[in-house]
């Protein structure tokens, strides 16, 4: 298996994931959305709940092939560094995602073309900040500055950003925090010490959630959203005011289930070194083969390993992606695991690429399609035109009342409008990928 097809492999797979993504992130309409493209209410699993656990299980199998020339004890400094470095930018990125326009758009009275150009220069910053294009960057950002000036000297009322009520935690927080402390790992222990540091995180997770009592509840339960352990961390150290609004009392991205999702990012880890093992330029091409099916055979057998003790786990320890409990953890690396294992075998081994073509676009820029389809669904919410009855909407129900909604059944046009949603990001990150940018931290 060379390093090229390997990493085509692992592109595939993680465009696969952030399209699905963006897909159930975007319907048409959220009362009308397929069981499959919803999260479980709580306790379940449904193919929605996959998606961000193989993210991180992805950017696990990614540390191996990036780092492993620095595990033979040569100086670290300089990694160390850019392990930091690209955990903060990814924080700060998912922290600047919910920040920009710097203004409550809804709140202000200025029009909202004008306020919408404000939001497009500080989109076009975060743009150029990933493309590193330092003077474009400050060009844009200038512009975005200078736009609210004017908007304020123009006598409109600009209500400041409620820094107050900014949600701390997210995908991209979490992210750069199980990254962060799973490439320290990686670099300092082999994979028995791995396995062994899973172990006790997964039991000891399920020991804490289930035996230590919290306070102001009679009884404690990962049956109630408020009274388990990992929610009352939330609430305790994130504060109500800076927990996702939507749960109120929890926060799914909170801080003590981060815990059992540095599992999920370790087993990646432990799958990119396995798949490293049939990667020596030295082997015959006989050995190569051979390794090659070895490899995806391991990638099977483990997956179902997994997805067995997970599903038997979770008759103790519910699976529940909200407080990402152990048996959670389990089934969906064993998903990711199976998954890994069929892009493998149908890419590096029996050479099925034209088929993929889609997902490796996506893999490639996958952080900027989630920062930037994520920031376009925003202003699709927030810039308002007349609807049907003379009163403002906001343009994304305006577009789909009027464009699919009469065409199909609200379910199947809701789907609609999130396929074409897609489809309208592949064709802008195809223009990326022809011109070979790749945006990265």
């Amino acid at each position: 298996m060379s390093t090229e097809s390997r990493l085509v492999s692992l592109d595939v797979f993680r465009g696969m994931t952030i399209a699905g993504m963006v897909l159930v992130n975007n319907p048409g309409t959220w009362s009308a959305i397929y069981d499959p493209l919803e999260h479980a209410e709580w306790h379940g699993l449904t193919p929605t709940d996959w998606i961000f656990p193989f993210f991180l299980f992805i950017v696990g199998v990614a540390i191996p092939i990036a780092l492993d020339k620095y595990r033979d004890g040569r100086s670290r400094a300089g990694v160390y560094r850019k392990i930091i470095t690209r955990s903060v930018s990814i924080f700060l990125l998912g922290l600047a995602i919910s920040v920009v326009p710097f203004f409550q758009f809804g709140a202000s009275d200025a029009p909202d073309a004008l306020k919408l150009l404000v939001w497009l220069a500080f989109t076009a910053a975060l743009f150029f900040l990933l493309l590193r294009s330092w003077k474009w960057f400050a060009v844009t950002l200038g512009l975005g500055l200078a736009g609210v000036a004017a908007l304020n000297l123009a006598g409109y009322t600009l209500y400041d950003y409620d820094i107050g009520t900014m949600r701390i935690m997210g995908v991209l927080q979490r992210i750069a925090v199980v990254y962060l402390i799973t490439a320290v790992l990686f670099l300092n222990f082999n994979w028995r010490h791995l396995v062994g540091i899973s172990v006790v995180l997964l039991l000891g997770y399920w020991l804490i959630m289930t035996v230590i009592p919290v306070p102001g509840c009679e009884v404690t339960t990962i049956n109630d959203k408020a009274c388990n352990l990992a929610a009352y961390i939330d609430r305790s150290i994130l504060t109500e005011s800076h927990i996702w609004r939507s749960a109120k009392v929890f926060d799914p991205e909170g801080l003590l289930s981060t815990i059992p999702a540095i599992v999920t990012c370790i087993s990646g880890v432990l799958a990119g070194m396995w798949l490293r093992r049939s990667s020596d330029p030295e082997n015959s091409i006989s050995d190569i083969r051979s390794s090659n099916y070895a490899a995806v055979s391991g990638l099977f057998f483990f997956g179902v390993v997994l997805l067995g003790a997970g599903y038997i786990w979770s008759s103790y320890f519910p699976l529940n992606k909200s407080l990402w409990t152990s048996s959670y953890v389990l089934v969906t690396g064993g998903l990711a695991l199976l998954v890994l294992g069929c892009c493998y075998w149908l890419i590096d081994i029996q050479g099925y690429r034209r088929w993929a073509r889609p997902f490796v676009i996506f893999g490639v820029n996958a952080l900027p399609l989630f920062v930037f389809s994520g920031i376009m669904a925003r202003m699709l919410g927030a810039y308002r035109v007349a609807g049907g009855d003379g009163k403002l909407i906001p343009l994304q129900k305006w577009i789909f009342e009027t464009a699919f909604l009469p065409l199909a059944q609200p379910i199947d046009a809701s789907l609609a409008y999130a396929v074409s949603f897609i489809l309208l990001w592949l064709g802008l990150m195809w223009l990326l990928y022809r011109k070979e940018i790749y945006l990265k931290v």
